[in-house]
Order: C-alpha cells, then structure tokens, then sequence
C-alpha cells in the first residue's frame, strides 16, 4: 500500500495521554470500560475499542468515524445502548484522524482504505459483519463493499460523505471554517449547533456535549490533519454490490439529504431502504433513533 499523507498530533506524547485522559473520562461518565484492541495494519497501528467482543453468539458490527472524530462518538450519552446489546461492537479508530491510530492514510480515492478495513477485519478474526459509518466512515464502508463484498452482510450509511461533494453554501462554509481558524470553545459551540445538531431534538446532555466540544479543541488546535477529506465517489459507487441502507438527517448542512438520497438511489444497486430523520443535523450517530433503526433493520 502506498502512503500518500501523514498526519501527527504536535507532541505525540502528551497529546495522546491527554486522549487518553479523554477516553477515561467518557468511561467513567458512561460506567463502563473500553477493551483496547492494538492491531498492526499497512497503515501501521490501528486501534480498535470492543464492547461485548468476547460473545461469539452475537452478530459482529464494525463501526467506521466521520472525519476529526473519534468512533467513540457514537458512545456519547452510552447512545451504543440504543443497540440493545445484540452485538459485538467494533469501533474502529480510522487511521489519519486524531485519535490512538498512527497517522498514516493511502490516496482516499484509491481503493486501498478498503483493502485497509479488510485487513483491520481479518486481523479481528471476523469472517463477515455489518459494517456501519459515519460522514467519512460511510466512504470507509463502501471502499470495503468494493473490495471485499464477502465481508460484509449490509452496509449503513449515516450522513456519508461518499454520496456528493461537501457543500459549498455560504453557511456551511462559515460554520466549519470558523473552529478552524479560530479553534475556541466558543466557536466550536457554534459549529456542533448549527451543523452537527439540531437542538432541542437532536442534541447531547450536557456532560456529553462538553466532551465533545473538550475533544474538537484538541483535534482542531492538536492534530496536523493532512488526511484527505471525503469525495463523491459517483460511478465508483455502482460496484458495491452489498446490501446498503442509507441514513439521512434533514438538517445536515455539511451534505444535504436530498442530493444524498437522489445520487443513492442513481448509483447504489442493491440500495434496500432510505430513513430520513427529521431535525437531526450532520452528527446522525449520536441520534438515538438512528441506531434504534440500525438494529431493528438487522432484526428483521
């Protein structure tokens, strides 16, 4: 594999015991502990955090972030629970993203993040799992549907970066660039409400919320992301031949819904349903309907 970008945190070892320290506190907050999976892949390290992974009775489901995140998003407010324990969860720290991974990314429109997650698959000894993935994670998720199709039993795809181009509105723009610039609390406050949530019905308690905003502090003013960003992977889109589901929120600035869902259903052959959630913004995975609908889609 060939490594087209490295990323690094500033000061690899304080930042990563302030992650880790990170890490404790949304533990302590959820009452519950992380198993901690280092696996060796060609992007070097990749970390891997379990839950309920020694139970080989339940159905695996490996979980793939947005970009600047951590898979333990989808943890906050224990919003794993809404799963009902049906299965081993598998959060997987992307590599190139701020987080225990090392930074090291392949050119993002090439196939080999997919060959990459099937790598991280077999060294988990998981033979087949439902695959699911945020933003970023989404593109994750349909490079490996590309790839190897035998390992994966369905594919969901919340808010996906893979489906059309980033916005280029006006408000998008100013809302994702503003932290960036300026990477205060204050402005990152104000782009988790107005692109990621949609208060009051899609929001974090308040314990919650703090983690998030302590963590898009340290990735943003931390972290030399040189990791490419999600693109439209259009006709690309037609290999995937998996069963896909497509998880959408109405207000979700970064990637309108609808462009999402008319480009799914043009390029996604075995496209089996759209849920559309109504006032949930770009941050779809800590929605806890979302996953409710995850898990009672697999059920059936």
């Amino acid at each position: 594999m060939i490594i087209k970008f490295q990323s690094n945190f500033k000061d690899e070892k304080h930042d990563i015991a302030y992650f880790e320290k990170w890490v404790d506190k949304l533990e302590t907050a959820n009452g519950r502990n992380y198993q901690r999976i280092p696996i060796q892949t060609s992007l070097g390290k990749t970390h891997v955090w379990g839950l309920h992974t020694e139970d080989h009775n339940l159905e695996a489901l490996v979980i793939f972030p947005g970009a600047r995140s951590s898979a333990l998003f989808w943890d906050l407010d224990k919003g794993l629970d809404n799963l009902k324990n049906k299965f081993r969860v598998f959060l997987v720290e992307t590599n190139g993203l701020p987080n225990l991974s090392d930074g090291s990314t392949p050119d993002i429109k090439s196939l080999d993040y997919g060959h990459w997650a099937k790598e991280v698959m077999e060294k988990l000894d998981i033979d087949k799992a439902y695959v699911a993935g945020a933003s970023f994670g989404g593109l994750i998720c349909m490079k490996l549907a590309i790839v190897a199709p035998e390992k994966v039993k369905a594919a969901f795809l919340l808010n996906p970066g893979c489906l059309q181009p980033f916005s280029l509105s006006w408000n998008n723009l100013y809302y994702n660039i503003l932290p960036i610039v300026s990477p205060t609390e204050k402005n990152v406050r104000k782009f988790l409400d107005k692109a990621v949530f949609c208060k009051p019905n899609h929001q974090l308690s308040e314990k919650a919320e703090q983690l998030l905003v302590d963590y898009e502090v340290f990735a943003i003013s931390r972290y030399k992301d040189k990791t490419q960003k999600p693109y439209y992977m259009d006709k690309q889109l037609a290999h995937v031949k998996v069963p896909t589901y497509l998880l959408e929120g109405d207000k979700d600035l970064l990637f309108p819904y609808q462009k999402s869902i008319d480009n799914a259903k043009k390029h996604l052959p075995n496209l089996k349903a759209v849920k559309v959630f109504e006032n949930v913004g770009h941050g779809i995975e800590t929605y806890p309907d979302a996953l409710k609908y995850l898990a009672a889609e697999i059920s059936r």
